[in-house]
């Protein structure tokens, strides 16, 4: 299989796919003053071609921040795209639509992968999405799109989720997640007063979550905002720790990107080497991966945001290329299988 990259800083989606024949599935980034025209061309120039899209910025070896990218694979997969609608109150109810497709796809843990773009709602949908998935041991990487809207086979759909079913006929793929945080000290907080809708964070171990936060990491209520690209939260999941960034003081509470629950279990994070955890990823995926064909990945915006303001994010783009074709999409919340995370990478990585 191949994977292709195209971008136009424009928005100039003719530039976006100049030189590409036959692809067998799209993937389309596009910027929120477009997004709608940009969803009816791409099915004009290539009808039937299964697709989904998202409005974010996209990258390979740099990062088109208000244009439009469009990944397309290749020479070699079978693929299925479609939606879930109603996201935000009963994704469920279109479950039928993803088991079909994933019967027509007739795909393995081995070869197959589901990517999805999300309008919100992120943990509810993964849950839903994983529910079939996990029956075959599909895995799935994906993220979260801006405006509200995502797009398939054509069409816009408000308060939807977008996936793409793909199977590489020629190899293996693999789904990777990186996280750039480790630990910090050995504080352990409960959560509680929290309000599952807003994402709000009221309280640790009984005490307002703001004045938790200012004490330990000794910052102004001003500074809460840009500190959690080196302390996020994490909340404990088994042996693995997802992500919880902070989006904004509300009062003595904490406004979150991602969902918490009363009693759920939080550690604080500190940045780690991002750069020598990079070099690390890079490493695994080489010795698990002698042949790649392409990596297609999701980066969280915060994560972008981290790597540009220190000088790193053209590096990084050059290393991760260094594995080959790569593309991907800048998200506001990652998706990884059934978990939903922030201030994450993860990807794909085809053989």
């Amino acid at each position: 299989m191949r994977q292709f990259f195209g971008m136009s800083k424009h928005g100039d989606l003719r530039e976006a796919v100049k030189g590409l024949h036959m692809p067998q599935m799209l993937l389309l980034m596009s910027n929120d003053r477009q997004f709608e025209a940009h969803v009816k061309e791409l099915e004009e120039l290539f009808p039937g071609v299964p697709s989904i899209g998202c409005i974010g910025m996209s990258y390979d070896t740099q990062v088109v921040e208000d244009g439009v990218g469009v990944i397309a694979f290749l020479d070699g997969v079978s693929a299925a795209a479609n939606v879930l609608e109603q996201v935000s109150v009963m994704p469920v109810r279109y479950i039928g639509r993803l088991e079909k497709d994933v019967d027509q796809v007739d795909g393995s843990q081995k070869d197959t992968i589901c990517i999805d773009f999300c309008s919100g709602n992120d943990a509810c949908v993964l849950t839903t999405i994983y529910s079939v998935l996990k029956r075959r041991n599909i895995s799935l990487v994906g993220g979260t799109g801006d405006g509200g809207r995502v797009s398939a086979n054509g069409r816009v759909y408000p308060d939807g989720v977008a996936y793409a079913l793909i199977r590489n006929e020629g190899g293996k793929v693999k789904a990777y997640k990186e996280n750039i945080y480790h630990t910090k000290g050995d504080y352990r907080f409960i959560a509680s007063r929290t309000d599952r809708a807003r994402y709000v964070l009221g309280a640790l171990n009984g005490m307002p979550a703001k004045q938790v936060y200012q004490k330990i990491l000794k910052v102004t209520e001003q500074e809460i905002s840009t500190q959690t690209f080196k302390n996020p939260f994490g909340k404990v999941n088994g042996d693995d720790v997802c992500i919880i960034s902070i989006k904004e003081v509300q009062g003595d509470s904490l406004a979150c990107f991602r969902q918490v629950n009363d009693s759920d279990v939080l550690v604080l994070l500190e940045l780690g080497d991002y750069r020598a955890i990079v070099k690390e990823t890079i490493g695994t995926i080489r010795r698990e991966f002698p042949k790649i064909s392409a990596v297609f990945s999701v980066n969280c915006l915060f994560r972008y945001k981290l790597f540009s303001e220190n000088g790193y994010m053209g590096d990084y783009l050059k290393e991760m290329s260094s594995l080959g074709s790569h593309g991907g999409l800048v998200g506001y919340g990652e998706h990884y299988n059934n978990r939903f995370v922030n201030q994450s990478m993860t990807c794909v990585v085809f053989e």
